[in-house]
């Protein structure tokens, strides 16, 4: 095994630096700390299990993190990106491998939360059939306690390659089933933005209404699509140019800068990229009057940053419900459930939601009010499977 090397500054100063190996003690301690900092994010968050991997012949290097299967096997998407340093990516992973167990849990699915990461060594690594089905091997080594699904950095022929490599992967077209599960969490989206709409007695009408999109890649694209069709005037922002060229062609919004977009003057302002955008100090900035995206984790510290913006008038409609559209989709697909089924589920967002925003007018905020929802499902399902279990 290799030991790492530290850089240190060489004899003489003169600001030069050089290369040493770690002792074998140091390096021992350095394993040791991140081991037990691995643990320590393991058991605040109350995660399973979180598995590192690396596939030799094409340098996969990938991370899945189980959250809890106390309602079923454990649904998450894959998400490729590169990461500044990989105490980033865990951090991600678990954040985001809770939330998909609270998102399941909201929408009555009997399923549970995980997701993963693979981590990219640059931004612009191209995707190929070999990496995909080094990651569906490793998939398949949970032998279905974890469910891969699409996410930011996948699309359907990624993850159908990885269906060449295990049965437990959701989202692909010709090898798995599934689909493109964008456009229904945009429909999701827009029934978490009716019943925001309604909670603050306005018309549940998009027509006339401003609505700044930050992301227009998969869903955002499909948000902006639908809400045009119903009258909405979309402002948008997206890093990718080519992306929000497609947009203003085919639906005449407005562009802001990637900078601006989340304080343009707008009745909603939806994000639908990357999460943790919206901060204690960034939420003082907004200038709208609800907070409704596709994204995942919008908030950086929703704990904090939901009450902030309850403080300052601002109706945030959670993720964890808002966003649930394509994991209701991919679950009702592996849970054999039928399209109208389905749809039925997705449409439950607005009662879910309006649910959520009422029981919150008591509570610190929507947030705290959402996962209060979340954890009562996830008792009741526990419960439930306890009783089968004694009767059986």
């Amino acid at each position: 095994m290799c030991r790492p090397e530290r850089i240190r500054p060489s004899p003489g100063g003169g600001g030069r630096r050089r290369p040493e190996l770690l002792s074998l003690g140091e390096f021992v301690i350095l394993v040791d700390e991140f081991v037990m900092n691995t643990f320590e994010q393991m058991i605040e968050r109350g995660h399973e299990r979180v598995c590192f991997h690396h596939d030799q012949p094409t340098g996969l290097r990938a991370i899945i993190a189980i959250h809890s299967t106390r309602l079923g096997s454990a649904l998450g998407g894959t998400r490729r990106w590169h990461y500044a340093t990989e105490a980033d990516a865990l951090y991600d992973v678990l954040r985001l491998a809770e939330g998909m167990t609270y998102k399941a849990a909201a929408a009555d699915l009997e399923m549970g939360g995980a997701k993963s990461v693979i981590l990219l060594s640059k931004s612009a690594d191209p995707t190929s059939e070999a990496e995909a089905r080094a990651m569906g091997r490793f998939v398949d080594t949970f032998g279905g306690a974890y469910i891969a699904a699409e996410d930011v950095g996948l699309d359907t022929q990624y993850v159908d390659w990885m269906g060449l490599e295990t049965k437990y992967v959701m989202g692909g077209e010709t090898v798995c089933s599934g689909g493109n599960p964008s456009p229904y969490t945009a429909r999701g989206t827009v029934n978490a933005m009716k019943a925001a709409l309604a909670h603050l007695g306005r018309p549940v009408s998009f027509d006339g209404l401003t609505i700044a999109i930050q992301g227009v890649g998969h869903v955002g694209y499909q948000l902006a699509r639908i809400l045009t069709d119903h009258g909405a005037s979309i402002i948008a922002a997206d890093l990718n140019r080519a992306r929000l060229q497609r947009a203003v062609d085919e639906f005449s919004i407005q562009v802001a800068a990637p900078e601006q977009i989340l304080n343009v003057e707008c009745d909603i302002l939806a994000p639908c990229a990357l999460g943790g955008v919206i901060d204690a100090n960034s939420a003082r900035k907004l200038r709208c009057r609800i907070v409704a995206g596709a994204a995942n984790n919008i908030l950086d510290d929703p704990d904090e940053d939901a009450v902030v913006l309850k403080n300052l008038g601002i109706l945030y409609a959670p993720d964890i419900i808002a966003n649930a559209g394509g994991m209701i989709r991919l679950a009702g697909m592996y849970r054999g459930m039928s399209e109208d089924q389905v749809d039925e589920k997705i449409s439950a967002i607005e009662s879910t939601m309006t649910q959520v925003l009422q029981e919150a007018e008591s509570m610190p905020s929507t947030h705290a009010a959402a996962i209060a929802l979340a954890n009562r499902r996830i008792a009741e399902g526990a419960d439930a499977s306890k009783e089968q279990v004694h009767a059986g």
